[in-house]
């Protein structure tokens, strides 16, 4: 039976909130092949289900007695497996009404939520091979130079949607790449990370379901789930999303928002094909549904083509576009935007009075004076990076022969595999070689993969990191 098959014969019928010990125990499939015990292998698999969104908050569970006698295990290992979920705030017991799963699922978020902190978590003693942090390019640095802010009257007025001269460069920019935009579309933010947060926090409601790759950036899903929000993850294949399980998922799930990075995308490097874009485009214009297209990193292919905004594509859906200077300019500025219609950049704007009010206005300056130069930046960070990501390959090869990965056609990482063993287990023996990186658990989206590194062909000491990477390499492979 397909995803879209199953949405006709759903787990719950949401009429009444009753799941069926029967459903329940298809849905949970094979849970007791792990080698934890039974009731926490039981405890795992609901946890599973309420994370993956097939069961929301105030769906009502067959009693323990019902469920032990339908997955054949006794009464005590279903009572055990449901008291660790009352424990993590999963499920609720409501006198007269019976067990219930919990309206966010904390637990989930908790345990869920950290992922990104993963890529700071480098030692002072150890090469950071975490982030892929681009340097500041000679031509940025001679822009910084000469740059002198003038803080007269006009430009100290701090308004949280942006100054509006850099609002209508940012529009007349946008327009010129093919998406004809207003000021009145743009939000200036403190780069691509916060127009992210900024977006879920308005977008997203605990129990929501948030659709995206299911290898994604860790700072859009750890947001989702600091709202209480759900994240399901979309097989990617070398063309992008797969648009069927994509269109699946939108009829099962009944997503609030599908956040994608589909050009250059991090860290994968996969570039979108244009069908599958306009395929997006098409479905958010169909059912209705927020399409966010992270671009942070569109500007970056080594061809140096840079693809139309989904909102390009169908100027009539629900289209929102999250761009920065950080990759191409200085990613020590933090400034970015937000394009969406203009009634959700007011809103945007009420929201950011309540936390930060606005983006600096020196750093705002000063991305006008980067944003003038774009075409010649962005060409300058395309031509570094294409060589950086040659030279990345060639030390990657000499010294892990036996790792399998595609050269990158843009980006700022190689997403390299394995052949056996654990990447969260790898990287915790490589540390104690000096050299930190990050597994590919770091950015699952909701099913844990554990094969892959991110190698970003940025840092400067990149030769002597994946050095010891080899000789960590080395020993754990022989005892994978």
């Amino acid at each position: 039976m397909t995803l879209v098959d199953r949405a006709t014969s759903a787990l719950v019928d949401h009429r009444t909130a009753v799941v069926s010990a029967e459903a329940l125990a298809a849905r949970l499939g094979r849970w007791a092949t792990t080698d934890a015990t039974l009731s926490a292998s039981l405890a795992d698999g609901i946890a599973r289900l309420v994370r993956e969104g097939e069961l929301r908050g105030g769906d009502r569970l067959p009693s323990e007695r019902t469920l032990a006698a339908t997955v054949a295990v006794s009464r005590g290992t279903v009572v055990s497996a449901y008291a660790r979920l009352y424990e993590d705030g999963i499920l609720d017991r409501r006198q007269g009404s019976g067990t219930r799963v919990a309206g966010a699922a904390p637990t989930a978020a908790r345990s869920r939520a950290g992922r990104g902190e993963a890529l700071y978590a480098s030692l002072s003693s150890n090469i950071d091979l975490l982030r892929a942090v681009p340097a500041i390019s000679p031509r940025a640095i001679e822009i910084v130079h000469r740059h002198r802010p003038v803080l007269d009257a006009s430009t100290a007025e701090a308004d949280p949607a942006g100054l509006p001269a850099l609002r209508a460069l940012i529009a007349q920019t946008v327009t010129d790449e093919g998406t004809p935009t207003t000021p009145a579309q743009i939000l200036v933010t403190h780069g691509g990370q916060q127009a992210l947060s900024l977006l879920v926090d308005e977008l997203v409601s605990p129990g929501d379901t948030v659709l995206t790759e299911n290898v994604s950036w860790p700072g859009l899903t750890d947001a989702v789930r600091r709202r209480g929000g759900l994240v399901h993850g979309i097989r990617l294949t070398p063309d992008g999303i797969d648009i069927g399980d994509l269109e699946a998922a939108i009829v099962v799930r009944r997503p609030v928002l599908i956040a994608l990075n589909p050009h250059n995308h991090n860290p994968t490097g996969i570039q979108t094909h244009p069908l599958v874009r306009q395929r997006i485009a098409d479905l958010a214009a169909e059912h209705g549904i927020t399409v966010v297209e992270d671009r942070v990193l569109a500007h970056l292919s080594f061809d140096g083509l840079t693809p139309p905004s989904l909102a390009a594509l169908r100027p009539d859906a629900p289209i929102i576009a999250v761009e920065s200077l950080s990759k191409w300019a200085w990613e020590g500025l933090r400034v970015g935007w937000v394009r969406a219609d203009p009634v959700l950049v007011r809103r945007l704007r009420g929201l950011r009075q309540t936390t930060d009010l606005s983006t600096s206005v020196p750093a705002q300056l000063l991305a006008l004076d980067l944003l003038a130069h774009a075409p010649a930046l962005r060409r300058d960070a395309v031509v570094t990076h294409r060589e950086a990501a040659l030279g990345a390959g060639t030390l990657l090869a000499s010294h892990l022969p036996d790792w399998e990965w595609r050269p990158p056609r843009g980006g700022l990482c190689i997403w390299a595999r394995m052949p056996v063993g654990s990447a969260a287990a790898f990287a915790r023996h490589a540390a104690s070689f000096g050299v930190s990186v990050a597994g590919s658990a770091a950015f699952s989206s909701d099913v844990d993969t554990d094969d892959r590194i991110r190698v970003p062909i940025t840092s400067p000491l990149l030769d002597e990191g994946l050095r010891r990477l080899a000789d960590a390499w080395e020993g754990y492979r022989d005892c994978a």
